[in-house]
């Protein structure tokens, strides 16, 4: 696999890397991140070995993500159009400003004016909502960004951490409405959290969202700094953010730290390519605050896991779901199918039809 392996974002037109450049570290604005110049060197990286999908947001180190990529682009105007561009909005930047944030209208407008401002384009490939946001009607939001794509501001709605009930409304609405469908999802998805295996990506498979998973490291856990005998670097700022690996996370990483050995691999280049390899994945976030960091993230990209590596890493990370995926997964299938594989899926029989072989 390579970045220029292109793949098809959801239902959609829109063809993106099998990677996409994740910038929430581009600037120093929050006490940790890269410089401009770092960052720049990040995005060239990027694009060189043919990466063509940039992510950002509009709360981004405050608005200066997005300027560094405006900044990077003014200079290479011909790249433009040539890069798949999204960002975020919901994010508030003006203290005590109700209307400064969120999925209403007039939010919705001015946050993407001020993307642009940053970006230095008249237009974004995808727009995500980056947050549910309960108190602005959803027809609200969705007819918003059905005009801003009339006006050629916009070219694809993405959702990003919104419930699965809440998005699957949105697509129902968008879809009877005949406004903008929302072609992706971007979700946590690492193997410290599986949890949207449960509801998020089987709804995306079934309505033909794509599904661009971020924090595939876990806030650094899975990139080869930590271990059950060691505790990881000293960054107080990003301590004080993400906390430190549990106990029961310890167990993961050890194992991933194992199946890197075996590989010869970092186990930051495993993490990624065990997350880019599961069902339903189109695109992977991957960041980097340094460009060897960037390079050695970018190893996933020649690495294939073998079925028993996968099986180790799987099971040992295998997720607690809510009700009622979890039932689904384990009792549906012993009472549906009775024993038999169906679609390469074994089944138990269940103890109750085997208690008795009277059937009436």
């Amino acid at each position: 696999m390579s970045l220029d392996s292109y793949v098809t974002l959801g239902r959609s037109g829109l063809r993106v890397s099998p990677f996409t450049l994740g910038t929430m570290t581009f600037g120093e604005d929050h006490g940790w991140g890269s410089s401009p110049q770092e960052s720049a060197n990040i995005l060239a990286a990027y694009l060189d070995r043919g990466g063509n999908s940039i992510d950002t947001a509009n709360i981004y180190t405050n608005g200066h993500s997005e300027k560094i990529i405006g900044d990077y682009f003014a200079g290479r105007s011909a790249l433009r159009d040539r890069v798949v561009i999204g960002t975020k909005f919901f994010g508030n930047l003006y203290e005590n400003d109700p209307n400064g944030g969120g999925a209403g209208r007039k939010a919705i407008v001015q946050q993407l004016e001020n993307s642009l401002r940053r970006l230095q384009t008249d237009y974004v490939d995808i727009y995500w909502l980056h947050n549910f946001d309960p108190s602005t009607p959803v027809e609200e939001t969705l007819r918003a960004l059905d005009d801003l794509i009339s006006d050629g501001k916009v070219r694809y709605v993405g959702f990003s951490d919104v419930p699965a009930w809440a998005t699957a409304e949105a697509a129902t609405i968008a879809r009877f409405r005949g406004w903008a469908p929302i072609i992706a999802l971007q979700l946590e998805y690492s193997l410290l959290e599986r949890t949207s295996e449960g509801e998020l990506i089987p709804m995306a498979q079934a309505l033909g969202m794509g599904v661009m998973p971020w924090g595939p490291l876990k806030s650094g856990f899975l990139s080869g700094k930590y271990s059950s005998t060691t505790s990881g670097p000293v960054d107080t700022t990003r301590t004080q953010l993400v906390g430190a690996p549990s106990e029961a996370d310890y167990v993961v990483i050890d194992a991933l730290n194992a199946v890197a050995a075996e590989v010869g691999a970092s186990p930051a280049a495993v993490a990624l390519a065990w997350v880019q390899g599961r069902p339903g994945i189109t695109s992977t976030l991957v960041g980097a605050r340094r460009i060897d960091q960037f390079e050695a993230n970018l190893q996933a990209l020649d690495m294939t896991l073998t079925e028993a590596q996968r099986g180790v890493l799987d099971d040992v990370s295998a997720p607690t779901l809510n009700f009622p995926a979890d039932n689904n997964r384990t009792l549906a299938p012993m009472i549906q199918f009775g024993g038999a594989t169906v679609d390469g899926r074994p089944s138990m029989v269940s103890p109750l039809l085997q208690a008795s072989s009277a059937r009436y």
